[in-house]
């Protein structure tokens, strides 16, 4: 009798045991708490689209920074992060800044006024090249006319004329080959002249009459702006053409006693569109993008010098 209470005592023990430990192990069970989804957050580091899902479901609180992105903030770990689906990658340059130096020569009022035209003369610019990119440009240029309209009884003439344009392009084929590019462009240009009107014939079918008389030089200056769209295209070498369109308008223009120039030296006649052919001379600028000599380790020279300069040899 003793013995069964005593074996009953000790089943009964083993089953308080057995619920104790029960009660233990449920007490100390993992629960799913926003800092242990920013810790499983953290163990992904590498997998955005699973942080940003999981950045919106476990943040507490937001706000908008500065630079106009929203922010979000764990308010366990006081963690911060940004969507990155919204942050806008700018496109790496593929170019150094100062990438080259192109000097051209417009060729072609010369040749028009070879075949009959009766104003232009020619002009030069140079252009710098900013990451393929970007290219501020400056052209001087001589202008003149000389022009008597058929059936007409007057001479136009505007003696050589200095004209200048000032201007930036932009080409759209940064990253590409930059020996192929397509550009558009803003111009300022500006030219100091004199006009006159020479030989105008006068006649008078009443009396019978002819009378000629000249209208005197006249100083004048004149402003315009021009948009440009262009294409350059390399021969051999670092030689290339470019081909130029332009649409111009006149800002300002100083008045003038006997009526306005028919002519303005680099803005041609008073017609709004116009355009060029240029033969394009290209200077790479490598050397202004790499290191000073004495920036640079000479690797042979370390190998062969000593460790310790003063070292002297035994006697």
């Amino acid at each position: 009798m003793k013995r069964a209470k005593l074996l009953i005592l000790c089943l009964l023990a083993m089953i308080a045991l057995v619920t104790a430990s029960g009660r233990e192990r449920r007490r100390i069970s993992p629960v799913q708490t926003q800092a242990a989804q920013t810790q499983s957050i953290n163990e992904t580091a590498n997998d955005t689209s699973r942080i940003n899902a999981k950045i919106r479901a476990a943040a507490g609180m937001t706000y908008v920074n500065d630079n106009g992105f929203t922010v979000y903030v764990d308010t366990i770990t006081g963690d911060e992060w940004i969507d990155s689906t919204v942050i806008v990658h700018i496109p790496k340059m593929e170019y150094p800044l100062f990438q080259s130096l192109s000097v051209g020569v417009n060729i072609w009022d010369p040749m028009t006024r070879a075949f009959g035209q009766h104003y232009g003369l020619a002009d030069a610019w140079v252009e710098l090249s900013l990451h393929n990119r970007y290219r501020p440009i400056v052209e001087v240029g001589l202008g003149s006319a000389k022009y008597t309209p058929a059936g007409m009884n007057f001479t136009y003439n505007s003696p050589t004329s200095v004209y200048f344009r000032i201007g930036a392009n932009y080409n759209f084929f940064y990253n590409s080959n930059p020996d192929y590019s397509l550009f558009a462009g803003l111009k300022y240009g500006f030219s100091p002249f004199s006009f006159s009107v020479n030989d105008v014939t006068v006649n008078s079918p009443y009396w019978d009459e002819t009378a000629k008389f000249d209208i005197p030089s006249q100083r004048v200056t004149a402003g315009w702006f021009e948009l440009n769209l262009g294409l350059r295209v390399k021969l051999w070498g670092p030689i290339s053409a470019g081909w130029t369109f332009r649409y111009k308008s006149i800002l300002h223009e100083s008045k003038a006693n006997y009526g306005k120039p028919w002519y303005i030296p680099g803005y041609g006649t008073r017609n709004a569109i116009g355009g060029s052919f240029s033969i394009v001379y290209t200077l790479p600028l490598d050397y202004l993008n790499k290191p000073k000599d004495k920036d640079v380790v000479n690797i042979a020279d370390d190998i062969d010098k000593p460790a310790v300069d003063n070292i002297k040899p035994e006697k």
